[in-house]
C-alpha cells in the first residue's frame, strides 16, 4: 500500500497535476494584480479625462468584470481545461441566470442606452414617469432623480429607456408661460407695459425684450401670455419673482385681477 503512494505520488501524472495547480496559483494572483492596477490606473486616467462623470463608474466596473472572467479562462487553461467548454459552462450558467433576471438585464441595457446615447446626464433636470427632478447619478439598473423638496426617487433604466422623457437642461435656456388675467373693463395696453416692464426688470431674464399676447378671452377675465427665456437652473425663481412682482404692480396701478364671477337669475 505505501508503495503505491509512494508510486502515484512520484508519477508523471501527479507531477504534472501539482505543476499545473502551482502554475494556475500564480496565473490567478499575478493576474489579480495587474487587474487592480489596471483598475486603479483606468479609474485615475477617466477622472482626469473630460470623460461623463455618469459613465465613468459603469465602464469601470464593466472592464474590471471583463478582466477578471479572462483571468478565470487563463487559470482554467492553465489547468488543462478546454476553455471551450468552459465558456459554454459559462454561457449556460448565464442564460439561466438571464431567463431569472430578465428585469434586471433589461434594466442593465437600458443603461447601457442611456450612457451611449445621452438622453439625459448627471445634473440635467429631467420629467420622466411623472416624476420631476435632477438626476444625481445613473447607476447600471437605475437613475436616480433628487425633487425639489429634497425626495430621492429611483426609476429603473429599463422604463427610462423605452418612454418619454423631458428633459429641460439639454437646450441650457427654458421659456416660463405665464399666463396673467386682468378684468374686461381695464385697459390691455397698460397691463401689457407691466408685464413687459416686469419682465425687463427681473435679473435672471435673459431677453429683456418680450411680447405680450392676449391669449384667450376668458369667462370673466381677458387673459395675456407672456414666455420669457431664462437659464433651466433659474426656471423656478424667476417664475416667482415675475408672478409675484406683476400682482403687486397690478395692485399699485389699478389693474384688477378678476375673480370668477356668476350672475344669478331669480325668476319668481
Amino acid at each position: 500500500m505505501e508503495q503505491r503512494i509512494i508510486d502515484f505520488l512520484t508519477s508523471e501524472a501527479f507531477l504534472h497535476a501539482i505543476k499545473s495547480i502551482g502554475l494556475a496559483i500564480i496565473v490567478y494572483v499575478l493576474g489579480s494584480m495587474f487587474i487592480k492596477r489596471l483598475a486603479r490606473f483606468i479609474k485615475r486616467a477617466f477622472e482626469s479625462s473630460k470623460m461623463d462623470p455618469s459613465l465613468r463608474p459603469f465602464l469601470t466596473s464593466l472592464i474590471n468584470v471583463s478582466l477578471k472572467v479572462l483571468l478565470l479562462l487563463a487559470v482554467a487553461g492553465t489547468l488543462g481545461m478546454q476553455v471551450t467548454s468552459f465558456v459554454a459552462i459559462l454561457s449556460a450558467a448565464a442564460f439561466a441566470v438571464g431567463i431569472a433576471l430578465q428585469g434586471s438585464l433589461s434594466n442593465f441595457a437600458g443603461g447601457v442606452i442611456i450612457m451611449v446615447f445621452k438622453p439625459f446626464r448627471v445634473g440635467d433636470m429631467i420629467n420622466a414617469q411623472g416624476f420631476e427632478g435632477r438626476v444625481t447619478e445613473i447607476q447600471v439598473f437605475n437613475t436616480l432623480l433628487k425633487t425639489l423638496d429634497h425626495q430621492m426617487i429611483i426609476i429603473p433604466n429599463g422604463v427610462l429607456s423605452n418612454n418619454p422623457i423631458q428633459n429641460y437642461s439639454m437646450q441650457g435656456d427654458r421659456g416660463i408661460d405665464l399666463i396673467f388675467g386682468i378684468g374686461y373693463s381695464d385697459d390691455i395696453d397698460k397691463a401689457k407695459k407691466i408685464i413687459q416692464q416686469v419682465v425687463a426688470d427681473c435679473p435672471l431674464v435673459k431677453k429683456k425684450e418680450v411680447d405680450v399676447y392676449v391669449c384667450e378671452l376668458g369667462d370673466s377675465s381677458v387673459n395675456l401670455l407672456v414666455r420669457p427665456f431664462v437659464k433651466s437652473d433659474d426656471w423656478f425663481d424667476a417664475k416667482f419673482h415675475i408672478q409675484e412682482h406683476v400682482k403687486k404692480q397690478f395692485d399699485t396701478q389699478g389693474v384688477g385681477i378678476p375673480y370668477p364671477t356668476m350672475d344669478v337669475h331669480v325668476i319668481k
